[in-house]
């Protein structure tokens, strides 16, 4: 470890759970999961640049326009992002489409770096008050680029197949016509953008515990992670 890595660690007060993979992994579930059963705050980064999608589908901006992105990206706060996290349309697949493409941006990505660190350093109270005893983020570049010195740090993926098929699910789930082949193939072209894209690209980080939830429910895929995170020094006594 580096000495500005280790200097950074020590003046970190809380411990850092890192999850990355690409989309309908479970990934946010599980984190979501993680946070509760630990105590910690919990980020779906995502849903930061999600929200910097939306807000320029609603001014009529081109969404790979770089410094409208970037622009919107600077006036996001917590409380905004708190608002805009009850808006449905922060979970459609227009909104969902726009945010890949603009996550692709780097100005947009260096605006958001310094949210992302911040909530780590000092992640904000739990909802009934208590203080959090660290964080977990999610999302696709925490362990490589946002927390590379994260305590914790796993990589959550699945099959292509199954993850279309559990899109695929939400969406008919929440009464949006879908067909699965349209699904899987919008799933290859995001994976695809999310892998190949010059700034942060969706890699495991070397020390990642690779969790592949192909064939685990929700409880297995909780045991699992819970099982590798325990082995961490800073989470033993969670």
């Amino acid at each position: 470890m580096s000495d500005a890595t280790s200097a950074e660690t020590s003046a970190r007060k809380c411990p850092v759970i890192a999850i990355d993979g690409p989309a309908a992994s479970g990934k946010g579930t599980l984190s979501r999961r993680l946070a509760a059963e630990l105590g910690l705050a919990h980020l779906d980064t995502g849903s930061l640049y999600r929200a910097v999608a939306l807000l320029l589908l609603r001014a009529g901006s081109d969404p790979g326009d770089g410094v409208a992105a970037a622009s919107e990206a600077m006036t996001l706060t917590p409380g905004k992002v708190a608002d805009l996290s009850k808006d449905p349309a922060l979970r459609n697949d227009a909104t969902a489409a726009a945010a890949s493409r603009v996550s692709a941006i780097s100005a947009v990505r260096e605006a958001l770096l310094d949210f992302q660190r911040e909530f780590a350093e000092q992640p904000p109270a739990l909802a009934d008050g208590t203080p959090a005893k660290g964080a977990v983020l999610d999302g696709r570049d925490i362990g490589t680029v946002i927390c590379p010195d994260a305590e914790a740090k796993l990589f959550v993926t699945a099959s292509t197949e199954v993850r279309a098929q559990r899109r695929l699910n939400e969406l008919q789930g929440r009464g949006v016509p879908a067909i699965y082949e349209n699904v899987l193939e919008e799933m290859k072209d995001r994976d695809a953008r999310d892998s190949q894209r010059e700034v942060s690209p969706l890699v495991p980080a070397a020390d990642a515990f690779l969790l592949d939830t192909s064939a685990l429910d929700a409880d297995q895929a909780l045991h699992a992670a819970l099982t590798f995170i325990r082995t961490r020094p800073a989470f033993k006594d969670l």
